[in-house]
Order: C-alpha cells, then structure tokens, then sequence
C-alpha cells in the first residue's frame, strides 16, 4: 500500500465497557472495570491505554450512569458514548459504537476486562486491516483471542447486530486472518476477583 494511503486509512478502536459484570460481583456493587490489577492501574483504565497507544481513535462504550468509568477513561484519550440499550447485551453496545465510528474504514473491538492484551497485538491486527484484511484476530498457542478486526466490508453486519451475541456470528461465517502472537493477554480476561491478581 502506497505510504499516502496507508496514512489515510482510518482504523477505529471500540472498547466494550458496558457489561455488568455479574460474575465478578452478583450484587453489582463492584464494577469490576474500575478495580485495580496488582501493579494499582485500574483494569479499563490499562485496556484503553494500550488501544489509545495504538490507534488514533478510541470509542468507549459504557452502560448509563458509569460516570466514574466514563472520566477515567476520557483521561485515558477514549470518546466516550453511553448505550441506553447496553442491559441487552454485548450486541447492542457494539451495534452503538459502530452506528459512532461509521467513518471509520476498519475497527478493532477490545473488550475493556482485558487489560493484559500487548500494544504490539494491537498494531499487528491494525496493520493486517490496512493491508486489506477483512477479519483479522490473535492466536496464542492455536487459540483465537481478542481483540477482533474488521473491514469496513462488514458494517451492515455489524450495525446490525443486537442482543447479546456480539460479533460471534461474522467470525464463524467469514474467513477470518490469523496473527500469531506471543501474547497470552489475548486470552486473559478479568472474569472474578482472583483473576485480579494472576
């Protein structure tokens, strides 16, 4: 790709942060994206760092009321934007945040409970998109991880998407783009609170 090119191609983070978190906490008292790993940086905090190092435009995605989440991670260099239908699921949060970058040519989406993901994974996935990849994720030791890529090709696809079944969906229907990567923070998710500390 002609280095002009390369330079106008748009590719767009979208940082999911609009779960509730249930089993990390059932009561919901406890948000576990504002919990701090063992080193004292908050887990979204981390997550959105390394993607704001990495593309030159991050959407963060929050449920309503998530004001503290919301200042930490503007902090961080995220646009932020609220999903009054985020309680849906994983779908409808990822549906918003597309509808909010659909200038964008590519985007990768990153799941904000994943703060152990490399920067250098991150500009991988980037790289492929702009090269021409349609779909594009991390494997590790043979497993698919996160964060996935995806062409503007796909946004009806994924405009559409609502619910909670996310983007699984396109990945078994489409080829997707392996990277292998030396990173087992593609796989590494902060599901309770002893994932906190390994």
């Amino acid at each position: 790709m002609p280095e002009d090119a390369a330079q106008a191609f748009h590719c767009a983070g979208i940082l999911l942060a609009a779960g509730s978190g249930t089993r990390f906490d059932p009561t919901g008292k406890r948000n576990k994206l504002l919990q701090a790993l063992p080193h004292g940086k908050p887990v979204a905090l981390q997550a959105a760092e390394v993607m704001c190092a990495a593309l030159p435009q991050v959407i963060a995605v929050l449920r309503p009321r998530s004001d503290s989440l919301a200042e930490q991670l503007t902090a961080a260099g995220c646009d932020i934007t609220v999903c009054a239908e985020a309680a849906s699921g994983m779908g409808a949060s990822l549906a918003h945040a597309i509808v909010y970058a659909a200038h964008a040519d590519a985007w990768i989406i990153a799941l904000a409970d994943m703060p152990h993901i490399h920067l250098a994974t991150v500009q991988r996935l980037a790289a492929a998109l702009a090269a021409g990849a349609q779909i594009v994720a991390p494997f590790y030791q043979g497993r698919r991880g996160n964060p996935v890529g995806f062409s503007r090709v796909h946004l009806p696809a994924l405009r559409a998407l609502s619910g909670d079944a996310g983007a699984r969906a396109l990945l078994a229907t489409h080829p997707v783009m392996a990277i292998e990567v030396d990173d087992p923070g593609v796989l590494r998710d902060i599901d309770t609170p002893q994932d906190l500390h390994l």
